[in-house]
């Protein structure tokens, strides 16, 4: 293993190495959960000194740094909670760039001036993120909108440090106990990933499209449109939502409002996404959760999303509904089959843990209850005792944790347990009928169409083998001659027991004739046959007891 030498990589080395040893013997690392530590339904640790400290120096290293801390804000296997936190105030504390460069991408993006294109254009952004910014504007129609604009140089810049950050992590996991362990070039492929697909705004506007469409459903749901005539992969302009964050609601605004339903809508549409849909929004923080002015709830920024195939949403349905129950052998189970067991693979140690987990979660209270703080102690568990997890399952925990806050937020009283399993019957349901889909039908047509084509040729092949008698079965076994020996005997003794009990039912009949020979005043010749089977009998017990005694 060789590292680059570009000398762009070489800063990001000396960067990173400075940030591993101002950080790499600190709390961040005596408090990682790679112990077992018992789960707390209490309120998130005070983000320690070191956590902000943190957040600001990735927040100075750029854009892909940013990204990488909101990454690592969702792997509780080895961030302690309160970094969590720390690093969850990236989502929202960045500084924006000068305006003067927004004009220029969006009048190179859209093919016309900031002036010719809108009626105003707020020059102070309503957000700023780590690779965009969403500015208020309104269009020539008077139409109200928001107008992300991308970071100038951005691609340039993550395109760099992904190839340093790659070559970093590819050098820890050959060489360090950590990156064994925690595996960091999942973690920079997983980042590469989502950049990539965070920086065309062409492929969240598709997603927008989409979920506006599958989410019809939840009309208490706004989810807001793109205007497609001006967006393109840099600036990404869509209907303006008037409203503010869930978070700042107050207690006195919550009784104007139908916090209950609103609360059973979202989280009600997640379990859709999740299990349904297999696309979700990945990142309901609270920037991205407004309380809109209509008293319904927006989601926005859709460029993270986390997609689940049909396999993972029946083990993800299996594991929630199982959690929501209590059931921790089952949670257990589920959660095993998920992952992928590494070398010394601690199982009685997880089973034992998830049982403290999920018995622990009954003794809480309604306020207390929180199955994203659930789902990412399962993930932090696994770690702990050599189980690889999916990557979906982290990013399921921390956006069902982001849920938790949400959903209380609107209604303090609001259980997502009992959510779970009220609309477990409704998501078997559609998930019934997804799968009975004009797609799926044709698709079992077809399997079923070459099947009756090719069945009748099969047949004859079949038939002419066994015909010419050339049909052979091969038995794989650990030792044959010891398999052929041990049914060898089994057959002996078989036979021999039904040979003694032919000679005792012989004997039987033989007692009604009566002859001269006679023993003990009985027939001869029956008490003959009873004898020696009574012989045989017990030889053959003799013999049994024997044996398996030496085999033990």
């Amino acid at each position: 293993m060789t590292l680059s030498l570009n000398p762009e990589h070489l800063k990001r080395y000396k960067q990173v190495v400075a940030l591993l040893i101002k950080y790499g013997h600190g709390d961040l690392v005596k408090n990682a959960p790679i112990v077992d530590d018992p789960l707390e339904f209490a309120p998130p640790p005070p983000v320690p000194p070191g956590a902000k400290e943190l957040a600001k120096d990735l927040e100075a290293l750029g854009p892909t740094f940013i990204k990488l801390g909101q990454l690592l804000s969702t792997r509780s296997d080895f961030i302690p909670p309160a970094y969590m936190e720390g690093l969850s105030m990236l989502q929202d504390h960045i500084k924006p760039f000068p305006y003067e460069k927004v004009e220029a991408i969006v009048a190179v993006e859209i093919g016309a001036r900031i002036s010719k294109a809108f009626k105003s254009f707020d020059e102070t952004p309503m957000a700023a993120a780590s690779l965009g910014q969403v500015h208020y504007a309104v269009l020539r129609s008077g139409q109200e909108v928001a107008v992300k604009v991308q970071r100038p140089d951005v691609r340039e810049h993550v395109a760099t440090d992904l190839a340093a950050l790659a070559e970093i992590a590819e050098f820890l996991d050959k060489h360090t106990d950590a990156g064994r362990r925690f595996e960091f070039t999942k973690i920079v492929n997983e980042l590469r990933k989502a950049l990539l697909r965070e920086l065309d705004y062409r492929l969240e506007a598709q997603t927008m499209r989409m979920m506006r469409e599958k989410l019809s459903e939840f009309t208490r749901l706004v989810i807001p449109a793109p205007i497609d005539d001006y967006s393109s992969g840099r600036v990404l302009t869509m209907e303006y939502v008037d409203g503010s964050k869930v978070t700042k609601l107050h207690p006195l605004g919550r009784m104007e409002i139908d916090g209950a339903g609103l609360a059973e809508e979202v989280f009600k549409s997640y379990l859709h996404q999740i299990l349904v849909m297999g696309v979700f929004h990945a990142d309901p923080h609270p920037g991205n959760v407004f309380l809109t002015v209509d008293n319904r709830v927006a989601l926005l920024d859709f460029g993270m999303v986390a997609r689940i195939g049909p396999d993972m949403q029946d083990s993800l349905l299996k594991l929630l509904i199982a959690i929501s129950d209590g059931q921790s052998d089952r949670a257990a189970a589920v959660a095993q089959s998920m992952g992928t067991e590494r070398d010394g693979f601690d199982e009685v140690k997880f089973r034992r843990d998830i049982a403290e987990i999920i018995s622990q979660q009954q003794g809480a209270t309604v306020q207390e209850m929180q199955v994203g703080k659930i789902v990412m102690r399962v993930t932090q568990v696994a770690a702990d005792t050599g189980l690889s997890m999916p990557e979906e399952l982290t990013m399921l925990g921390k956006t069902l944790l982001n849920l938790d806050l949400v959903g209380r937020t609107l209604d303090p009283e609001f259980d997502p347990n009992e959510s779970i399993r009220r609309n477990a019957a409704k998501l078997m349901q559609e998930k019934t009928f997804k799968s009975l889909s004009p797609g799926n039908l044709i698709n079992s047509l077809l399997d079923a169409k070459e099947l009756i084509e090719k069945l009748p040729g099969r047949l004859n092949q079949f038939l002419e083998v066994v015909a010419s008698n050339k049909l052979k079965i091969h038995l794989d076994t650990i030792d044959e001659k010891v398999v052929m020996t041990g049914l060898q005997k089994v057959a002996n003794r078989i036979t021999l027991g039904l040979i003694l009990a032919s000679m005792i039912m012989g004997a039987s009949l033989l007692m009604r004739i009566e002859t001269s020979f006679r023993i003990l005043g009985y027939p001869g010749f029956a008490m003959v046959l009873f004898s020696l089977a009574c012989g045989g009998g017990l030889a053959l017990a003799w013999q049994i007891m024997r044996s398996d005694f030496r085999t033990k």
